[in-house]
């Protein structure tokens, strides 16, 4: 396995070893940005669970890191303008992180395609350089199709 990814490297074109690259740190930040989110929005649901409960069985005490509770200890009345204002800030804060999530998502078929591209055009350099056997078309397509199914394969995590 480790002397298919040396020769693999060995062989292909810089730029698509480049495009892999991006599209390995692009694979990184998503994972990243959709588990750090996910921890912390389940973390946020819980506690303003307990606060609701406690809201609607009567309780004066709320729980100090709630979203509401700078509001409703105000001594403020329960509107429904501050429920809705409430609603507007929680869901701006629920959606932290989705425009990176959307760079990447409509990115990476595009660098992908690039790599493709570069490693085609090697691949028809390497054709006039030689004698255009089967290996050399071979090897460039090869190395083509591992861009495309690389960004195609970022995407689709995004």
């Amino acid at each position: 396995m480790f002397e298919l990814l040396t020769d693999f490297i060995a062989k292909s074109h810089p730029v698509t070893l480049g495009v892999l690259l991006v599209l390995t740190l692009y694979f990184v930040t998503i994972n990243w940005v959709f588990f750090y989110r996910w921890l912390g929005l389940n973390q946020w649901i819980s506690q303003e669970n307990e606060t609701l409960e406690s809201l609607l069985m009567g309780s004066q005490r709320l729980n100090e890191y709630a979203f509401l509770g700078p509001f409703l200890k105000s001594g403020t009345a329960h509107s429904k303008a501050l429920f809705d204002l409430a609603q507007f800030a929680a869901t701006k804060e629920a959606t932290k992180g989705l425009t990176v999530l959307s760079v990447v998502a409509s990115t990476t078929p595009f660098i992908g395609l690039f790599g493709t591209v570069v490693s085609i055009l090697d691949t028809f350099k390497n054709i006039g350089q030689t004698s255009g056997t089967m290996n050399v078309i071979a090897a460039g397509v090869s190395d083509a199709l591992v861009a495309t199914a690389s960004g195609i394969f970022v995407a689709i995590f995004a």
